[in-house]
């Protein structure tokens, strides 16, 4: 990964080169931003760069034997560090370097990634994954060596919020007290579920949501996308290039999710006891990650009527498939029910994370939306 492969963010290009240029580099920073901003990309670009031996004005050289070891994610002075879990109960806590040729075949696809889809790649869907406490331990021994190559000793942490709390002491000390040249790149999507201690020790560096000609111009020069079709991508994506890459390459499981959404809300509405139990059954069957998806998705659904509602039409970025269905249910969605909606399925998702019975939790769920709906028709 280049920073010219990167969509849009020149100026957060041009900030990170800048640094380097003034010695200004910083030994722990946070690249923090939404999904599908560039984020994880910019931060191999901007290690590629730091290694290079012959640096460009605007980008690494790509012909020295480091970018050449970049290109395969192979160098020896890089280490990259994601959430993982065991695939079997009972089995020995496992570490990020038993996926890293998942890893690496997982970023040759595309540096814009979801965490609900690398946990399909590793076959984790029903667990949730977290950076654990030998990773940490493993982060301390590798630092403990010297350089092999570059005048950095680099560290990748992606989903730093993903840090197992009682983790974190094996990290902290490393943090505030890092060997000789050693540079950590933490990447994430949530502050406010970074332990503060950590956050207190990295610069943050923050990656805004791509504008919608950003994202256009992505698709038509990399990807030779129609620019009709790249102009309707781009508005539905609302910023974020995976969601755009992922429209672009038509996968099914965004129109699976708004179909089923549509049926669950609708079920709720006329209180038909029976269909929402099937419901319920196949979404306690999903797992954590594919209920978070879709629970995140229906809040986003009571977003959009809440637009509606205050006419703000411009402001709706929904399927032109979806839409019908917004459009009527901003009818019984009015903001006062869309908020109440929005803080139950707030804290269905706070639920799932500590894992809740799914049963039970969407049981309930289902429920409260049922008398919330009733209560204002």
């Amino acid at each position: 990964m280049y920073f010219r492969d990167i969509v849009g963010q020149e100026e957060i290009k041009k900030k990170l080169i800048g640094n380097i240029k003034n010695n200004r580099v910083s030994h722990a920073q946070l690249f923090l931003g939404p999904e599908g901003c560039g984020k994880l990309a910019l931060a191999i670009a901007y290690a590629r760069y730091l290694s290079c031996t012959e640096p460009q004005p605007t980008d690494a050289c790509g012909v020295c034997p480091s970018c050449i070891k970049y290109n395969k994610l192979t160098h020896p002075d890089v280490n990259f560090f994601y959430p993982i879990a065991s695939k079997k109960q009972g089995d020995n806590p496992a570490i990020s370097k038993d996926y890293a040729a998942q890893w690496r075949s997982y970023l040759e696809k595309s540096p814009y990634v979801s965490l609900n889809d690398w946990y399909k790649e590793i076959d984790i869907e029903n667990k949730q994954g977290y950076i654990n406490a030998r990773d940490c331990g493993e982060i301390v021994r590798v630092l403990s060596y010297k350089t092999y190559e570059s005048n950095f000793k680099i560290i990748i942490m992606w989903m730093i919020e993903r840090l197992y709390y009682a983790a974190a002491p094996k990290l902290l000390k490393t943090l505030e007290e890092p060997p000789e040249n050693t540079l950590f790149l933490l990447v994430s999507e949530n502050q406010e579920q970074i332990i503060n201690t950590i956050l207190s020790r990295t610069q943050i560096v923050k990656i805004p949501r791509l504008k919608d000609h950003e994202i256009r111009d992505g698709l038509i020069e990399q990807y030779n996308c129609e620019p009709h079709q790249a102009d309707q991508i781009a508005f539905l994506s609302d910023g974020n290039f995976y969601d755009a890459l992922a429209l672009l390459e038509n996968k099914g499981e965004y129109e699976n999710n708004t179909v089923f959404l549509r049926e669950w809300l609708r079920e709720c509405y006329a209180f038909n006891a029976e269909k929402i139990m099937k419901s319920v059954d196949i979404l306690a069957k999903m797992g954590r990650e594919k209920q978070k998806t879709l629970l995140a998705l229906a809040l986003e659904v009571f977003r959009q009527c809440t637009l509606l509602n205050y006419h703000a039409n411009n402001l709706v970025k929904v399927h032109p498939e979806f839409m019908d269905f917004i459009k009527k249910f901003s009818t019984v969605l009015k903001p006062d029910i869309a908020h109440a909606m929005s803080e139950e399925f707030s804290k269905a998702i706070f639920h799932v994370e500590r894992n809740a019975n799914p049963k039970i939790l969407f049981t309930d769920l289902s429920l409260r939306a049922s008398l919330i709906m009733k209560e204002k028709k």
